[in-house]
């Protein structure tokens, strides 16, 4: 199955791919008049296509049929990160977690972290790679860059944790929650959040929880709060 990632794709008969595609379509998978393939557009919305003009720079398909919906989820997962110092790290995270199941990330500064500037264009072409590898129907959402304090400051709706690793009784995400909620989970820098960071979340509404009894990288600890999230709400 062949497909490719049509943001701006509408109701019509007709669409036509981009150059970058086209010449993905045409010239890399070698695709011709006739063969079919599969658009999403990132919002539940899944095409299935024939081509009808192969040019290598604009390949035109005609639209068979409509899915909608398709790939919804009964949850929300929104996953503040610490970007690690090196960019591979958080990359991996995000393809494994579009894989898994997310919907929406932001990088968040703090105080110890070893990477302050984040280039989202490059995390957005990661997560719509993933996408179409995945055949994920809905595009997760890349946020701005952003301070904790600020980040906090936001409001975001929803059930509220924070994963640190100071000593103390912490419950696992699941006991503290249902299925089929929103969620928001606080990940750190390799450092950890300070204590002042993690008294500025439990002020704001967010509740501590654990990943686990082992010390986990930034990127693990991410994937292991989004895979626990979405086996939460697998019924």
């Amino acid at each position: 199955m062949h497909i490719f990632y049509t943001p701006d794709i509408n109701s019509s008969d007709f669409y036509t791919l981009n150059e970058e595609e086209s010449r993905h379509c045409s010239k890399v998978l070698r695709l011709d008049i006739g063969d079919q393939v599969h658009l999403i557009d990132g919002k539940g919305g899944l095409y299935e296509a024939e081509i009808v003009s192969a040019h290598k720079k604009h390949v035109e398909l005609k639209i068979n049929h409509i899915t909608t919906g398709f790939g919804k989820r009964n949850h929300h997962l929104h996953i503040a990160i610490a970007p690690t110092k090196n960019i591979d790290r958080l990359e991996w995270f995000l393809e494994k977690a579009t894989e898994i199941g997310i919907d929406e990330v932001t990088p968040i500064i703090c105080e110890r972290s070893e990477r302050r500037i984040v280039k989202e264009d490059r995390l957005e072409k990661v997560v719509t790679s993933a996408v179409k590898q995945s055949l994920t129907g809905y595009h997760p959402k890349i946020n701005i860059a952003q301070t904790l304090p600020a980040f906090l400051k936001t409001g975001v709706a929803g059930e509220k944790f924070i994963a640190h690793c100071l000593q103390g009784e912490k419950p696992y995400i699941n006991q503290l929650t249902k299925a089929h909620q929103s969620y928001v989970v606080l990940i750190g820098p390799e450092g950890d959040f300070t204590p002042a960071e993690i008294n500025l979340a439990l002020q704001n509404g967010y509740k501590a929880v654990t990943l686990g009894e082992t010390r986990l990288r930034t990127e693990t600890a991410a994937l292991a709060a989004c895979f626990e999230v979405n086996y939460l709400n697998r019924s």
